[in-house]
């Protein structure tokens, strides 16, 4: 059983029939914070685009020529604190994730699993990515991939 935590989701999308992913959204958020026993009331938003959209954007930001699945721009990212701001009551503005949806579809099919899951396992990275995560060594990639897959609900077979 979850339990309710005041969390605040702008959810936006360029493409219609997605509005759903609000709801899943906020329950990964939901179950994000208390599988890290985070206490902080997240503030954050999450943007379906396409391709071309992300790639701009990694281009500019990143300086990387090609769309990616997903980027996130975390606010606490120089935060020294951003552990104990985390863990303490009151609202905390996370950031901004944009998760491709056409680089969600074609991993979906790559990967042989639903749409939904992949879009899934997208916000979940790029959440964990806010509060801090990253992969850029083997070691905080183990850990990074280890949460995701206790976070994210089992596969479905």
């Amino acid at each position: 059983m979850l339990i309710y935590l005041p969390m605040e989701l702008d959810f936006n999308s360029q493409f219609s029939n997605f509005d759903h992913y609000e709801e899943i959204y906020l329950g990964l958020l939901e179950r994000t914070f208390k599988h890290l026993k985070l206490k902080c009331d997240p503030i954050l938003s999450v943007t379906f685009v396409d391709n071309e959209f992300i790639h701009k954007m990694n281009k500019e930001y990143r300086q990387v020529d090609r769309p990616t699945d997903v980027i996130s721009f975390a606010f606490l990212d120089t935060e020294e604190n951003r552990e104990s701001i985390l863990k303490k009551k009151g609202p905390v503005v996370l950031g901004d994730i944009y998760i491709s949806i056409d680089k969600a579809k074609e991993q979906a099919t790559q990967y042989g699993h639903p749409l939904e899951r992949e879009l899934s396992f997208l916000f979940v990275h790029g959440l964990l990515h806010l509060l801090g995560y990253d992969h850029m060594t083997k070691e905080d990639e183990t850990i990074m991939f280890k949460l995701q897959d206790e976070i994210l609900p089992p596969k479905e077979k």
